[in-house]
């Protein structure tokens, strides 16, 4: 009898992760494994980590000890599985970009430097566009639209990646309901698709209805599970303290 494969079947699992900066500890043990299929909720205060755990899936941040996997390895080409919305503070509006071309820019992971976009690829750009409601944005400067817009823009490129996994930071800041409410509808098939789903999120009056996973973590980790069972009373209050003696200690 053969062994099962593992690792395989966990989109990204997190073994022992500790992140620091100027020795000062952001992540400390963090242990996590990831399920396809979900729509999870990453909540914490500011400062807990949450965008530092982003950047660590990434591979745009050192880690001191631990381990990541995407499915299965942590080979950089494992990294186009990935399609990552950004934080609306990490984003230069000013950048001369117009929208058709932000969007062709998920499609830039299966291309060489020196080929260009394709029929099918330019398809896949149109499509994505249409299910974002933009392509009448199309030519204009990303600068120049809303913020519901400009989140639009970038999950729409997401899309055009055909990406397995979603990293969104903070997608709902300076969004519409409407918008809002069109996102979390696709990101909800996307699920239902297989697709898996991590989203830094501040909003607790809206957790329950937005995820069906949440990972509570305040530099460690707190809790992470069923929504049902794990957003509880007792795990937000812990989430949410500031009593943290351990991760003062310097490395």
């Amino acid at each position: 009898m053969e062994a099962p494969v593992k690792n395989l079947l966990h989109p990204i699992e997190i073994k022992g992760l500790s992140v620091a900066y100027d020795h000062k500890r952001v992540l400390s043990n963090i242990y996590l494994q990831i399920e396809a299929g979900h729509i999870y909720g990453l909540i914490g205060p500011n400062g807990a980590g949450k965008s530092t755990l982003f950047k660590c899936i990434l591979q745009q941040v050192h880690y001191h000890t631990g381990e990541i996997l995407i499915y299965g390895t942590n080979e950089p080409k494992v990294l186009k599985r990935i399609a990552y919305v950004p934080q609306k503070d990490d984003v230069d509006w000013q950048f001369p970009a117009i929208v058709s071309d932000i969007v062709s820019m998920g499609r830039f992971p299966y291309k060489k430097w020196y080929q260009r976009l394709n029929k099918e690829d330019h398809e896949l750009v149109m499509s994505a566009m249409e299910r974002m409601d933009i392509v009448h944005l199309g030519d204009r400067q990303i600068g120049e639209l809303s913020g519901g817009q400009q989140q639009r823009v970038f999950l729409a490129r997401a899309l055009c990646q055909q990406a397995d996994v979603l990293l969104m930071d903070e997608p709902f800041v300076g969004v519409d309901v409407r918008t809002e409410e069109r996102i979390i509808k696709i990101l909800k098939l996307l699920g239902s698709q297989g697709k898996t789903i991590l989203v830094v999120h501040h909003d607790l009056d809206s957790v329950q209805n937005y995820f069906d996973r949440v990972i509570m973590i305040n530099q460690r980790l707190i809790a992470s599970g069923n929504t049902s069972e794990v957003f509880t009373k007792e795990n937000i209050s812990r989430t949410y303290s500031s009593q943290n003696v351990l991760l003062q200690k310097e490395f």
